[in-house]
């Protein structure tokens, strides 16, 4: 089956789905994301908006620092 959609939308589609597949698969290594032992809609909210602080706080410390913005791997010097 020929696909009909053009190029350029195949690919802009291809990467923005590669970033978010990238950015979901960071959540779970650095967050536990998958085990969030909540048992109400407001915990639940506030637990999952602090990861995600977390990880746009990384991000932008990143961008600051002129690295790659999803690059977490050696961010605190031991």
């Amino acid at each position: 089956m020929k696909d009909s959609r053009p190029k350029w939308a195949v690919k802009l589609i291809m990467n923005v789905r590669r970033r978010v597949e990238t950015t979901i698969g960071q959540l779970v290594k650095y967050f536990d994301i998958e085990h969030v032992n909540c048992r109400d809609l407001w915990h639940l909210t506030s637990r999952m908006g602090r990861k995600m602080l977390g990880l746009t706080s990384g991000a932008y410390l990143n961008l600051e620092f002129g690295r790659d913005v999803m690059k977490f791997e050696g961010m605190l010097a031991v």
